[in-house]
């Protein structure tokens, strides 16, 4: 099915370019990356959980998911390599990877930690090459800079270009004009199309339609009878029509902030799980702020070891991204969902219904005073961040959270990062891999 075109055929089957990066199992591709003894040996991430995050190409041929708890993972496989996530090299690596992409266009939209969408309508005359020479490069230099590899898809339209970025990986190219559609998505499970999950794909085979080409051909008063307003924007891509347009907000706001952390082994200790819950809110606050966000309201769960989970919600007197004033509320909260002797794996915060930190109504009664005394104070603790590090300055309610790895035993192994800084440079800020960030002017 894979094929390419010539630029006569590529003018007149694309009157728009629209593309899907997709990075070829992120996680593990990027430990690799780091450690160049890794690549062609099987690799599994996600130590610290118990279960696999990712997975090796070399991995996946020997039949290694995601999800497959790490314990069956060892007794089928060991010659597998597990290492715990490390997760700041994965966004460092991310926004290199937009970055790159933003040399061939200046529309891109960052739809996830390892992929993203880009129109490259109009640039073969700016980059005096073809569509295929445009993807044929990117793919190379991604490889190239980042030491990971991505497949690309190409067609008219989003829903379309993700089909294409899926269907041969890794490092896949793969381009769908207009006349070939039918063809692509003749044999293709609706299942496999973005935006429909399981609960629409239920309903579509009740109603006898089981491939996308079978959902491409219903009239549009079908489609309009049957589902909501956005599954017709996804059966008119389907059919070749251009609807989606592509979000070009570089790292727009969140609606909301999650913060999980997930810790081993399991505890009953009122005090360390609070810790970890109050780490979890510095978390969330610290994000918040660098968006210039507050929330009126929080969202706390607990995981118990034999994965139940409880929640409970908090509402603020205002809205707020300061912790010193959430985690006194947290832990009233806590008291209410705690219960004694049994062990919890893993704590979340989720600040909702988030807006403009700045459009906070003035009071009568000092609260205002408070506040921007509070500015002042998390202005000075935000630049100590910036220039030392994340949680150079925590809170007292924080402290065994910090004070003890996440997770002990064998799955508190550290990020090979950690131990190798340059001089000057950060935890955060050090990988041992070249740095380009140049973007298209």
């Amino acid at each position: 099915m894979f094929q390419r075109y010539n630029e006569p055929i590529e003018i007149s089957s694309f009157p728009r370019a629209i593309i899907h990066i997709d990075g070829d199992a992120f996680f593990a591709s990027c430990e690799q990356s780091k450690d160049p003894s890794l690549r062609g040996k099987v690799v599994v991430t996600g130590k610290e959980r118990g279960i696999v995050g990712s997975v090796s190409y070399e991995g996946k041929a020997l039949g290694i998911s995601r999800s497959m708890p790490l314990f069956e993972v060892r007794k089928r496989f060991p010659q597998a390599i597990i290492l715990q996530s490390d997760y700041e090299t994965y966004s460092l690596l991310s926004h290199r990877f937009f970055s790159i992409v933003r040399r061939y266009t200046p529309v891109v939209e960052e739809y996830g930690i390892d992929e993203c969408f880009a129109d490259l309508t109009g640039m073969r005359g700016p980059l005096h090459k073809s569509y295929t020479q445009i993807l044929d490069t990117i793919q190379k230099e991604l490889a190239l800079e980042l030491g990971c590899t991505f497949s690309i898809g190409m067609s008219v339209n989003k829903v379309l270009a993700k089909v294409g970025s899926k269907w041969k990986k890794p490092s896949g190219t793969t381009l769908i004009p207009g006349r070939d559609i039918k063809t692509f998505l003749r044999d293709l499970p609706v299942q496999k199309i973005w935006g429909i999950g399981f609960a629409t794909t239920a309903h579509l085979e009740k109603l006898g339609v089981r491939t996308s080409l079978e959902l491409a051909e219903k009239p549009r008063e079908w489609v309009e009878r049957h589902f909501s307003k956005p599954m017709v924007a996804l059966w008119r891509e389907l059919n070749g029509e251009y609807v989606m347009e592509l979000n070009r907000e570089e790292n727009s706001a969140p609606k909301s902030i999650q913060k999980f952390k997930t810790f081993t082994p399991p505890s009953s200790d009122f005090d360390f799980v609070f810790s970890q819950i109050s780490k979890n809110i510095e978390n969330a606050c610290i994000k918040a702020r660098r968006y210039g966000l507050a929330s009126p309201r929080m969202q706390l769960v607990l995981r118990e070891q034999n994965f139940r989970m409880y929640g409970i919600d908090i509402t603020f007197s205002r809205k707020t991204a300061y912790p010193n004033e959430i985690v006194v509320l947290a832990k009233e909260a806590l008291l209410k969902i705690w219960r004694p002797k049994v062990s919890y794996r893993q704590t979340g915060v989720t600040l909702i219904l988030l807006e403009d930190a700045a459009l906070e109504q003035p009071d009568l009664f000092g609260e205002s005073l408070r506040t921007e005394k509070m500015e002042r104070i998390f202005e000075k603790v935000d630049a100590l961040q910036e220039r030392y590090g994340k949680h150079t300055v925590y809170l007292a309610s924080s402290e065994k959270a910090h004070r003890f790895f996440v997770h002990g035993g064998a799955r508190g192994d550290s990020a090979l990062r950690r131990g190798a800084e340059l001089i000057g440079a950060t935890k955060r800020q050090h990988l041992g891999i070249p740095i380009f960030l140049g973007e298209i002017q």
